[in-house]
Parts: structure tokens; sequence; C-alpha cells
């Protein structure tokens, strides 16, 4: 049995938190590789070391004067090593740091330095393999991971390496030069590596104890999700739950290993546990509860659209020419409606209705502005009859205007779009019915 833990930049902020890592890795033998982030915030008015690290490299690439900062980031690490009481120095690595700064290696390198400096720090304190991720996750020209060759290099490291710390966030280009994934990507990192250990579970460890019902900013202590679906928490997590990189999901699903969500603070909390199937019930009748803000729904009219061939096909190549993604698209009879990111849409939106006029030829274009989207998703709704009443119902109570509904073929979510001022009373309105009331 093999497991792969992650651990976020906020159970690795200091040396306190470093040893209940430690502890936590140490108390199960099957524990054998680890991914760490870099250090994150120690309290609320700390900086996280990746944001100190692009703030150090900004200085390098304006030929500004750089070294107190690199300074501050080294003490940083210095405090850790120190509170551990390990014999390990990093001059050296600070050292190559400041030269590929001068030499303006980029700002991937840069970012990448604070999960490869607390790797080698807790490579030394655990006792295990240090594994530059450079060396074993590839990406292509173009920047794209290369699932195939890291796959087949990493598996084969593993089979000489039987306990090893992978740096998360980053791997190397074609040229060798450091590329990184997005925000968060360290997630990422742990399923490359479950994936390539043959794991049997992939705990992401964090400061929370697994995925909630619903945004605790908007519901006081929402209840937690015991098991959910790949799929359930890929819609969550579209649509704005952040426990997990959404892309983090992928390498696990395809090879069958479940994810563990655990919490740091509270190891005895058996988390999340997200899996490719399951036959146990959810509490309730839906899983979650996530949404976002800042939409635009473009309205499009044309008499007996539905019988001309290729309309939709016309209006939204408009949106393609102008570089504008799609989230969702309810239409009828004689409408569609396009909703897209506000903020993306704002400044191109006079190119677009130009677009749609010339290459549909609509009636009418309409456009509303400051929309939320707010998820409903559940592998209960299927059996259970009268979700959807219920969910209409208690935003009828609330006093909320529906502007739109869109439910999936597979009847996993249900969408509804709202006004950005209705968005909090409305996920407290669902909120209520399903968990509180549970009518």
């Amino acid at each position: 049995m093999v497991k792969v833990v992650k651990f976020g930049g906020s159970s690795l902020a200091s040396a306190e938190q470093f040893t209940k890592v430690g502890d936590i890795i140490r108390s199960d033998e099957s524990r054998k590789y680890v991914v760490p982030s870099a250090p994150g915030k120690r309290n609320s008015k700390d900086t996280k070391v990746t944001d100190m690290l692009y703030a150090c490299y900004d200085l390098a690439e304006k030929d500004q004067d750089f070294k107190v900062m690199l300074r501050k980031i080294k003490d940083r690490y210095d405090s850790i090593i120190n509170g551990l009481h390990l014999k390990l120095a990093l001059d050296e690595e600070f050292k190559l740091i400041a030269e590929n700064f001068k030499a303006k290696a980029g700002a991937d390198y840069a970012a990448s330095r604070g999960e490869y400096l607390n790797g080698i720090i807790m490579a030394n304190y655990l006792g295990y393999e240090f594994i530059d991720s450079a060396t074993v996750i590839f990406f292509d020209e173009n920047g794209n991971f290369d699932a195939e060759k890291t796959d087949k290099v990493l598996s084969k490291k593993f089979e000489k390496t039987e306990k090893a710390v992978i740096p998360g966030f980053y791997g190397a280009g074609p040229d060798g030069k450091v590329v990184t994934f997005s925000r968060g990507g360290s997630d990422i990192t742990g399923s490359i590596v479950s994936k390539a250990c043959r794991a049997s579970m992939y705990e992401n460890w964090t400061d929370v104890s697994g995925c909630l019902v619903a945004d605790p900013r908007i519901i006081d202590n929402p209840q937690p999700i015991k098991v959910v679906t790949y799929r359930e928490l890929r819609e969550l997590s579209y649509m704005g739950a952040s426990v997990l990189h959404e892309d983090a999901v992928f390498p696990v699903r395809k090879a069958g290993i479940p994810i563990n969500i655990r919490n740091t603070n509270d190891p005895e909390a058996p988390g999340t546990l997200i899996v490719e199937s399951t036959c146990q019930k959810p509490d309730y009748t839906i899983t979650g509860i996530a949404g976002k803000k800042g939409f635009v729904a473009v309205n499009i009219d044309k008499d007996k659209m539905n019988s001309e061939v290729g309309f939709c096909r016309k209006a939204l190549q408009a949106f393609e020419e102008n570089g504008i993604s799609i989230e969702h698209m309810p239409s009828g009879i004689d409408t569609m409606t396009v909703f897209v990111h506000q903020a993306e849409f704002e400044g191109k939106e006079q190119q677009v209705i130009s677009s749609i006029r010339r290459l549909a030829h609509p009636d009418i274009i309409d456009l509303e502005s400051d929309l939320a989207l707010i998820a409903v998703v559940g592998r209960g709704m299927k059996s259970n009859r009268g979700t959807a009443g219920r969910i209409f119902s208690a935003l009828a109570h609330a006093n909320i205007n529906v502007r739109m509904i869109d439910q999936g073929s597979s009847e996993l979510n249900i969408i509804i779009g709202v006004s950005n001022d209705d968005f909090d009373k409305a996920i407290k309105a669902i909120y209520d019915i399903f968990v509180v009331t549970q009518l």
C-alpha cells in the first residue's frame, strides 16, 4: 500500500507546522511520497513566500537591488530550519538563485523556488530522498503538461526510490527551463505523483477538514461533505469551490485513485473522500452549492431561429473571433442566451455585437449584466423527485428573481442565474431548504 501526501502552504508556514506534518507522515508507514507547497502565511498579516519571490524577481527584472527582499525570503527558510534543529544550510542555493535572478531566468523559475527550497528542508527533516521536479515533470514547447513523458520518467524513478519528497507546482520544458502550473498547482503535482507510483490513496492536506456543502464565508459552519464523486467535485470546482485545484482530478481519475482531503490541524478528522463512483447515499439530496458573480447574459433573438441550420454556430463564432469563452447557453425556439464573464466581455462588447450581427443576422441583441451563477450539485438529485421545485420554491420565498435555469442531461447539477445582489441570499435559501430544514 502506497500513499502520496501533499501539504499546502498553510500547513508548512513555520517550524511548528512542519513538526505537525512530520508527525502525520510518520504515523502511517504507507505515506511514502510527499509533495510540499511553498511556505504560506504564518498569520493574517504575513506574506506567502511565492508572492515574496514574485516581488523579488520583479525588482531583478527592473535591474533594481533585490538583495534585501531575497534576504527576507532566506530568513523565512532559516527560521524553519532553526526551529526544526536541522544541520542544513541553504547559502549555496540562495547564491545560485541570486545569480539566476540577475540573469533573468524567468518568473516561473522565481516562483518555483518556494516549493523547491521547502522540498529540500522536508527531505532533510524526514530523511527521505529529494527529487527535483524539474528532472521528472515535463512540459512541451507550448508550455502544456506532457503527461506521457512525465509518467514514464517518474514511474522509472519510483522503482528505485522507496521514499521521496517531490516539490509541487513546477516542472521543466524541452530546453530545461522551469515551467510552473497555475497557482495552486501543487495539487496537480500530487495527482501526477500518485498516478506514477500507482498509489492506493492521494491525501491532500490543507487547513480545512475537507469539502463543505457551501462557502463558509456565506453560511456559518456549513456541513462537511463525507464522500463526493469526481464529477460532482468538477462541477463544484468549476463554479468556485476552491478546496482542490480543478485540474488535479484528471490524472488520478484515469488511474482510479481516490483523493482524501484532510486537515493538518485536525488530523483525526476523516475529511472528504473523492471517488470515481460510490453506492453511498449522500447525507442530503444535494452534495454541494457553489457559485460565481460577475456574468453578462447576451440574449440573441430571431424569429424561426430553430429552423435555421447553423444559426447557433454563427452566433458563437462571434465570441470565438474575439477570444471570449462561453460559460452557459440556455436556448428556446426563437432565442438563445450566452453567459460570459463580465470582466472579459466588457472591453469587447461592441465588437462581439457587431460580429453577431454580421454572422447571424439576429432580430434583437440584448445585454443583461451583473449576474451570478449558482450550481446546485448532487448525485442524489436524480433519485429524488421535486428537487428543482424545492430550489425555486426556496428562492421565491426569499423574494429572489431567477434569471436563468440550466439543467445538465446527467441530472447531476442545476445552474441558476440570479443578480449579483441576490447571490448570498440565494445560497442561504437553497442551503436552508436542503440542509437545515431538509424539506
